[in-house]
């Protein structure tokens, strides 16, 4: 398989880039416009995603590249809506023209987001890729108005899209502007002397978390064996408090804390359960995730211990 995979050098992307080449597969890295470690492309500029097509002659394109942090999303939503939603328009126009060109049919495997479900009533959960979406902030909005533009490219123009909703994922290596980094980071901090206080958010929201290691072997499992035109969750099936998740980082660190409120890591839409079915991915490509919850954390906080 020859990939080209946008977003490559983020959290995600590197574990998929890692992954890809793992198995064989010729991949040819993008970055942001100013990254060094990766080919650069501007989701806003046409003609450079032009130029990825051309230079990677991609069998599937993982499309990852996104504005991803709610809290930014909420103070600038423009700049979330025109990465997110008219950078994909772009990748979409990018790849047509390529495809057109070159006479091949390419797939495009689109990372969206449980973001989109939004707040959903109990009888609805876990939730199934058939739910009606209720985005609650500019990010999950951005990510399903991605999702439309791509299902109507997909019947306009043949376009061969699988679609991946992931829902929360984490691993080593992730930034720590997001919840579980961030106490990872906290608790290091203060395993290294820093004073004991350790300063969280909504502690009751329940969240599906997923190792980032196995959301990647899902997105190329359903990049082989997905069915065009369709939407899969990537989950784990399981819903664990913030503060379940707090109480094993805490474990992990073995150090005394005191846990204390901070108004700014509050939302102010936060989704109170997120939790998926993933039957629909199992069915079509038999993935099942490999990493224990437990394992996933001792991970992360090793990494942020040594960081």
């Amino acid at each position: 398989m020859r990939a080209l995979v946008t977003g490559a050098t983020g959290f995600v992307g590197r574990y998929l880039v890692e992954a890809l080449r793992a198995g064989g597969d010729e991949v040819l890295a993008c970055g942001g416009p100013l990254d060094a470690d990766a080919l650069p492309i501007d989701l806003r500029d046409l003609s450079s995603l032009r130029a990825a097509f051309d230079l990677a002659k991609p069998d599937v394109v993982f499309h990852l590249a996104a504005a991803t942090f709610v809290p930014e999303s909420i103070a600038a939503p423009m700049a979330t809506y025109e990465t997110n939603v008219l950078g994909t328009a772009n990748a979409t126009q990018a790849l047509r023209d390529y495809a057109r060109e070159t006479d091949s049919r390419v797939r495009l495997l689109f990372t969206s987001s449980a973001e989109v479900y939004g707040i959903q009533p109990p009888e609805n959960f876990p939730l199934r890729e058939t739910c009606a979406l209720s985005p609650a902030n500019p990010y999950a909005a951005s990510k399903a108005g991605a999702e439309m533009l791509l299902l109507g490219e997909a019947r306009s123009f043949g376009l061969d899209v699988v679609i991946a909703r992931a829902f929360n994922h984490i691993g080593p290596g992730q930034s720590d502007r997001f919840a579980v980094a961030g106490f990872a980071s906290q608790l290091a901090k203060i395993a290294g002397g820093a004073p004991p206080q350790l300063y969280v958010g909504n502690l009751d929201a329940k969240r599906d978390f997923l190792d980032v290691r196995d959301v990647v072997r899902a997105y190329v499992a359903l990049a082989r064996d997905g069915k065009a035109g369709e939407i899969y969750n990537v989950c784990s099936g399981t819903a664990r408090t913030m503060r379940d998740v707090l109480r094993e980082l805490i474990i992990a660190a073995h150090v005394p804390v005191e846990v204390r409120d901070d108004p700014e890591r509050l939302r102010p839409s936060d989704v109170p359960l997120s939790l998926g079915d993933a039957t629909k991915l199992h069915g079509a490509t038999g993935w099942e995730p490999q990493i224990a919850f437990t394992a996933s954390i001792r991970d992360i906080y090793r990494a942020a211990a040594k960081s």
